[in-house]
């Protein structure tokens, strides 16, 4: 998920205007792109729209997931400690 947020928020976005200038690209020339910023691609009359995600956005997921990294929700705290007592305990319970 983090790598994800990275080529959002530091990705180019060169391929995607070089498809904007292509008027019928090549299916295996799509495949070669680095189309990871682009949110939607609409076919238009004149051409294409093309919506690229939120730079700002992954930037902020990005410093939340290093703010709690290492930090596990209370409740998978909970359960964890649960089951290294349970792991304890004989099969019988003692």
């Amino acid at each position: 998920m983090k790598r994800g947020y990275e080529k959002i928020a530091f990705g180019g976005v060169n391929d995607a205007v070089r498809l904007l200038f292509e008027e019928e690209p090549d299916p295996r020339e799509l495949e070669r792109l680095d189309l990871n910023s682009v949110a939607e691609i609409r076919r238009v009359r004149d051409g294409l729209e093309i919506k690229f995600y939120d730079r700002m956005k992954a930037l902020e997921c990005l410093r939340s997931l290093e703010e709690s990294d290492g930090k596990q929700p209370p409740l998978y705290r909970a359960l964890m400690a649960c089951a290294r007592a349970a792991g304890k305990e004989g099969p019988d319970g003692d």
